[in-house]
């Protein structure tokens, strides 16, 4: 079903579980589709000796991806113009996500009707992880 402006309001929100109990594998997996092999993110010794972290962490991009999968199933494909996050804090193994994003506005512009949506990302501990923005093509 396509999103409408007839049927989309300001201030409606939609929580999902994006990511659950991520695993120190599914991170390297990431490190390898994506070609970002930092080692903060796949060397134990050198995240706990030289970095000065309790372990390893997952790639903003990675919480981006899972907060993405809210926007689409949200939105439906081909319909996302905009998103960008700011990444607010460290992802760990074993962290389960869940996005929440919010209609902010809902507007014309060039003839084509826009929503503009609020996400935010959290952690099992209510914890920011990543906050931003997006917009959506919308049906009138």
């Amino acid at each position: 079903m396509a999103l409408s402006a007839s049927t989309l309001k300001v201030g409606d929100t939609r929580t999902m579980v994006v990511a659950d109990n991520i695993t120190r594998t599914q991170i390297v997996m990431y490190a390898g589709a994506s070609g970002d092999y930092n080692p903060l993110h796949s060397d134990e010794v050198y995240v706990t000796k030289v970095a000065g972290y309790p372990t390893i962490f997952a790639h903003g991009m990675l919480s981006m991806g899972a907060t993405g999968r809210l926007l689409t199933d949200w939105v439906g494909d081909g319909r996302l113009t905009k998103f960008g996050v700011r990444f607010v804090n460290q992802v760990w193994p074993g962290d389960t996500l869940t996005a929440t994003a919010t209609v902010a506005a809902i507007r014309e512009e060039g003839g084509q009707h826009y929503a503009d949506f609020t996400v935010t990302t959290l952690n099992q501990d209510d914890k920011q992880v990543v906050t931003g923005t997006f917009t959506a093509k919308i049906d009138l």
